[in-house]
């Protein structure tokens, strides 16, 4: 994001010009009379003549109509007639036309952006190109069918509809009649062009893609519905409210064309989901789903619960199946299916980390359905069936017509008590009270340590937990026996009934909260009331009462909430300096001038349930079309995964286990679907929505933003911390204008700081340790402390049955590369894998080195020109002496190895057959047995002193390296004798399991074993370059990444993969060891060395951040992490620690009608407008709205989190 502030354009130059021309076809149906370029007269006439096609055969049936000549039915035949025909003979023609050009048009709904802007060569009126260009056709045969038959249809039932006899007879004036007819059959004429001829793109899209050509159905969908209106109306016995809603539906019909041009009305698919949730929510009870599969089958499965609540004959039975059916729907089914699955996994490896999926506490309660939970949510349903029934047979019967007479006086009273209380608890729990105004003085105040802050929390701990038992244990009961002792129960065999009561004993279990405050205001209206009766209200019944107080309070919550983002729009457009643009001035002038229209748009969106919509975020409010609470179409967990995505995904199971306990206290506030919180966490960025809410569960998902901020994203998230500051980081005394909210008006409110478990990122710059000759000096010491810690380790796991050398003959599956790993992904990989990747470009610039390179003396390590490419590598030495090799075998590797990428088809070179100490070939020396007989084979079986010391015996190819013994004696002073005798009497007792003095003692002294492990330390020394002390940053960090040059060992030590993989993990070992050295101070005993290593295999995670086990590692939750990394730009070093630890993660409450306003709009922009510009001006950071974090958390493709999580179940009880 380079260029910010006001003068950002909303559209540029081409995307203006694109814009105009595709608005009048959106309005008129699909004709393109502005196309951009000279068109011959024929083009233009041709789409005037098949646009008035439709109103020339009504206006035929409408004439003998009203001549008298035919009666109205017939008239309306004889005009679908005529149009069938005319939109048959329009298909088939479209479809020689496609013929006769080889080619098949495919029209993806909307037309295709690159075809609108071609310039199409017409050579007569009805050529190919012009019957293309007019008519495309359609994609699939069925449509051609479908399509035509429904224009015939939609035709005559139009005819129908407008008839001037009765629309005279609906207003009783010829000349109202003459208008409305005229106007109508302008919107039959764009329905009948959008669904036979051309089709618009439509301002209201809901999918990116129309596959399967439903657009087209949209327009005529509208008609039809329309026309059913009107058909009730002509065939039922004078029902006034019919004749109305028909006469008021023949004006709105005028206006069709309007609303379907400002996208009001919502396409099909969005139509069916946006109906089956809302009647799903406030019709039946339930709640939005996590998915639109499981939203078709709940409402299915929920109306046929008051299907048979109507067909039941006895009022007791209608109670307890209420009751039991509003219990069972409310729970979370999904948990059903792991338990028919958990048989299959029952003996399967318990990987909680591994695949992405969030690490869960399992063994708690309500994570998973198991015995506890089955005895409670049984004891539960048999406590509350047995409550409805009892109170129903003996006290239902004894009703008073005065409340505080009856027997649900009592209740009412107690149901008043509740709510007062839960409402009271919840408050106090969060860092705001009174919608978010003023500082909580009982939150905990300081943030610096987590124990002090859980220990400041103890007493919102027990306010919280009080308010769990009233409101999940205490309120459902008290509100069964309310609906249990209705008088509504004995007017049976009603529809309305029947839908109330289904819905008010589903409630009750489905969202607590919400019913409970129904409840109340249901009782406040009958206190009202008193002895007085409401002959409307009372007729309803208390179920549908509560259906309306329920409908009712969601939109008012919504219109509150709409109107708070209005008046933030509105204020920020001008307070703002870099959101006030030329025209702000005009724009509030405007809006306060038509104030009365604005009120009216944000009541419209509020009614329908629709997001407000700013369009291009200006103070130009429009009102979105209906979808549901989720706002996007595609299933939840889509991304646009990158490296970082790995953190996130680790969180999100903590985070998880954390928001359960966060809802049940309800620290942060009234959870509801469609609800949306933002968590912040040093550079992470976490935006959590709220899917699906039942009884003691919660479904939501977790989406990660970008850490590498831009201008835009890092402006946003400084105003983000400076809210949570303002709420978290206050003093102890507060003054009434220290705690009131300043940043009230701020999309986002602070509710509660959540203990996580999260990896606290730190980098440090290497200047001054990895370029210190006293530090490159030790770094040798300690690498062959390392090596021979290592070697014995290796020796102990081998010994114990953990780890099995290749070179012993016992193969497992070992260590892959990134990419072997991608095709063989059943191979288990070790927690302190290391994944070494080479350099490809390096290799190719290797493979013309010259023969000069061979000498052993040769240094490469000069500095003066920054890293420079190695002249050999393991995997050019690898790949050489493979290629006469056909066979390949997988070897074992060791926990902690190195591998390298080898250049035979992305494979690891552990997959390749072990190297002999032979000639290299072209360009390599060739190594003369005869001209070097001191290097000679060893025999395997060597003499020990100690008959223990056979366990840590090494492997003969260990011993076969093609180095000179003179010049191993002239290393031998490196070896660390006194750091091996330490080393091998600790691991000799965890080798032998045994505490014996003598044997210790005797391991220490057999000579021919340290003469072994010298022999192997020190040939790994010289084959990895290092027998003289480092003198370059640059040859360390190469040497760190694995990139190893090219030596006299070096095709030795690659050939015994393991031995290679313990050598490049003792280096980095070493360096980390240089690195806590210099920054914490020498060791001081071999104890604490040897303590230290043991903690760097245990604990740690040694590599790369690019390699494939630091991504394994961070979801396995390896405690520390460290990567050493280089900075070409700045030409530093420097070294990365991960720290996994409980973290506070602010997390505060956003605007949700906000957020859905903004996603209306980036909807409307992208895939309408395509104004697809990355410096769009509604992309631009606002400190308010959060714009630029809340097109981020958008589905993609037009949003680009960087990790999303399936949709998670977690209990709340």
């Amino acid at each position: 994001m380079v260029r910010m502030g006001p003068d950002v354009p909303l559209l540029n130059e081409y995307k203006q010009e694109f814009f105009w021309k595709r608005f009048p076809q959106t309005v008129l149906g699909g004709p393109r009379f502005k196309l951009g370029y000279c068109a011959p007269p024929y083009v233009y006439v041709n789409q005037a003549v098949l646009f008035l096609t439709p109103w020339l055969f009504g206006g035929i049936g409408t004439l003998l109509c009203q001549l008298q000549l035919l009666q109205e039915l017939y008239a309306a035949v004889l005009s679908g007639m005529l149009m069938f025909a005319a939109a048959a003979g329009v298909q088939a023609l479209a479809l020689h036309a496609a013929r006769r050009s080889g080619t098949v048009v495919e029209r993806l709904g909307a037309p295709n952006n690159l075809v609108d802007e071609e310039e199409v060569e017409f050579t007569h009126c009805v050529s190919p190109e012009t019957v293309r260009f007019i008519a495309p056709g359609k994609r699939f045969g069925l449509n051609v069918v479908l399509h035509t038959v429904l224009a015939g249809v939609l035709c005559g039932f139009g005819t129908w509809y407008v008839l001037l006899g009765r629309l005279t007879a609906l207003y009783g004036s010829t000349g109202a009649s003459l208008v409305v007819f005229v106007l109508s059959w302008v919107t039959l004429c764009i329905a009948e062009y959008s669904l036979i001829v051309n089709t618009a793109a439509e301002t209201a899209t809901f999918q990116a893609q129309d596959t399967y050509e439903i657009t087209p159905l949209t327009r005529p969908l509208y008609v039809f519905i329309f026309i059913a209106v009107d058909l009730a109306d002509r065939f039922s016995h004078a029902v006034p409210e019919l004749q109305l809603a028909s006469q008021t539906l023949h004006v709105v019909f005028v206006f069709l064309p309007l609303l379907w041009a400002l996208g009001v009305l919502p396409p099909l698919d969005a139509l069916l989901l946006w109906g089956t949730e809302q009647v799903l929510v406030f019709g039946l009870g339930g709640s939005p789903m996590s998915s639109n599969i499981r939203l078709l089958l709940m409402c299915a499965v929920s109306f046929g619960v008051a299907v048979c609540n109507y067909f039941i004959p006895s009022s007791l039975g209608v109670v307890l199946f209420s009751t039991s059916a509003g219990f069972l729907l409310s729970l979370d089914l999904s948990q059903v299916g792991a338990l028919c699955r958990r048989q299959r996994t029952a003996f399967r490896d318990h990987r909680v980390h591994s695949g992405g999926s969030p690490s869960f506490p399992l063994t708690s309660f309500g994570w998973s359905l198991g015995c506890r939970e089955l005895l409670l949510f049984s004891s539960l349903l048999a406590a509350a069936t047995a409550e409805a029934g009892l109170l129903h047979h003996f006290i239902g019967s004894a009703q008073s017509q005065v409340l505080v007479a009856g027997p649900q006086g009592p209740v009412s009273y107690l149901l008043i008590i509740l709510f007062s209380l839960c409402w009271a608890l919840r408050e106090i729990q969060g860092a705001y009270v009174v919608a978010g105004m003023f500082l909580n003085p009982l939150y905990p105040k300081g943030m610096s340590n987590v124990q002090s802050f859980k220990q400041k929390s103890r007493g919102l701990h027990a306010a919280a937990a009080i308010r769990r038992v009233l409101l999940y244990l205490v309120s459902p009961f008290a509100m069964v026996a309310f609906l249990s002792m209705d008088e509504s129960l004995r007017s049976l065999h009603s529809v309305t009934v029947s839908v109330g009561l289904t819905r008010a004993f589903r409630a009750v279990w489905q969202s607590s909260e919400d019913a409970l405050l129904q409840m109340v205001v249901v009782i406040f209206v009958r206190l009202a009331a008193g002895s007085k009766t409401l002959p409307g209200w009372e007729a309803l019944g208390t179920g549908v009462q509560l259906l309306l107080v329920g409908l009712l309070l969601d939109r008012l919550g919504q219109f509150l909430a709409k109107l708070k983002f209005t008046l933030t729009v509105l204020v920020t457009s001008w307070t703002e300096k870099k959101q006030r643009r030329q025209a702000a001035g005009t724009l509030l002038a405007l809006n306060a001038s038509l104030w009365p229209l604005v009120l009216a748009v944000v009541t419209l969106s509020a009614l329908l349930s629709a997001p407000l919509l700013p369009l291009f975020t200006l103070p130009i409010f429009l009102v979105g079309f209906p979808r549901p609470q989720r706002s996007w179409p595609g299933p939840v967990g889509t991304a646009c995964p990158c490296p970082d995505s790995v953190f996130y995904q680790q969180m999100s199971g903590s985070l998880a286990s954390a928001l359960r306990t966060a809802f049940a206290s309800g620290s942060l506030g009234s959870v509801a679907p469609g609800s949306h919180f933002l968590g912040r966490f040093q550079d992470r960025m976490v935006w959590i929505m709220i899917l699906e809410r039942g009884y003691g569960y919660c479904t939501v998902n977790i989406k990660g933003l970008e850490l590498q901020e831009t201008s835009c994203h890092t402006v946003e998230a400084r105003r983000v911390d400076e809210v949570f500051e303002a709420a978290f980081e206050r003093p102890e005394q507060l003054g009434f204008t220290q705690g009131f909210n300043l940043h009230w008006g701020n999309a986002l409110t602070p509710c509660a700081a959540l203990a996580v478990r999260v990896y606290s990122d730190a980098r440090n710059v290497l200047s001054g340790i990895i370029d210190s000759h006293d530090n490159l000096r030790k770094l040798q010491e300690d690498f062959m402390k390392a090596l021979t810690w290592l070697l014995l380790r290796h020796c102990v796991q081998r010994q114990k049955g953990l780890l099995w050398s290749s070179e012993v003959g016992s193969a497992i599956g070992g260590v892959k590369s990134q990419s072997s790993q991608l095709a063989q992904t059943t191979c288990n990989l070790p927690s302190e894998a290391v994944v070494v990747e080479s350099n490809m470009s390096s290799l190719r610039f290797r493979q013309d080195s010259s023969s000069l390179t061979s000498f052993g003396d040769w240094s490469d390590e000069d500095d003066l020109f920054g890293p420079q490419p190695a002249r050999r590598t393991v995997a050019l030495v690898t790949a050489e002496a493979q290629l006469g090799h056909a066979a390949l075998q997988t070897g074992a590797s060791l926990p902690g190895s190195v591998e390298m990428d080898s250049l035979f088809e992305n494979m690891a070179l552990s997959a390749l057959q072990p190297l002999q100490p032979l000639g290299l070939g072209i360009g390599m020396p060739a190594v003369d047995r005869g001209r070097n007989p001191e290097v000679l084979r060893e025999s395997p079986h060597l003499n020990f002193s100690c008959p223990q010391s056979e366990a840590f015996n090494l492997p003969p190819v260990w011993r076969t390296a093609p180095l000179l013994p003179s010049r191993l004696l002239s290393l031998r002073p490196l070896f660390p004798e006194e750091w091996f005798r330490f080393s091998l009497g600790r691991f000799g007792l965890a080798a032998q399991g045994e505490t014996l003095e003598d044997m210790t003692k005797a391991l220490k002294e057999d000579e021919v074993l340290k003469e072994l492990h010298v022999k192997v330390a020190l040939s790994c020394l010289i084959s990895v370059g290092a027998e003289s002390a480092f003198t370059s940053p640059s040859y360390i960090y190469r040497l760190y990444c694995g990139d190893v040059p090219w030596t006299e060992g070096l095709d030795w030590l690659s050939s015994s993969k393991d031995l290679y993989q313990l050598t490049m993990q003792a280096f980095r070992f070493s360096f980390k060891l240089l690195f806590d050295q210099a920054s914490l101070g020498p060791m001081e005993s071999p104890e604490e060395l040897f303590s230290t290593l043991e903690g760097y295999e245990r604990d740690w995670y040694i590599g790369l951040v690019t390699e494939r086990g630091w991504h394994d590692s961070v979801l396995q939750e390896k405690p520390f992490l460290f990567s050493l990394g280089h900075d070409i730009t700045m030409g530093t070093y420097t070294g990365r620690v991960l720290s996994l630890q409980e973290q506070l993660v602010q997390v505060g409450r956003l605007n949700g009608e906000g957020v859905r306003g903004q996603w209306a709009n980036l909807s409307w922009e992208l895939l309408y407008a395509t104004n697809d510009d990355e410096e769009r001006y509604s992309i631009q950071a606002h400190p308010f709205m959060l714009r630029n974090l809340t097109v981020q958390a958008a589905d993609p493709p037009l949003g680009y989190p960087i990790y999303s999580s399936a949709p998670l179940h977690f209990p709340c009880l």
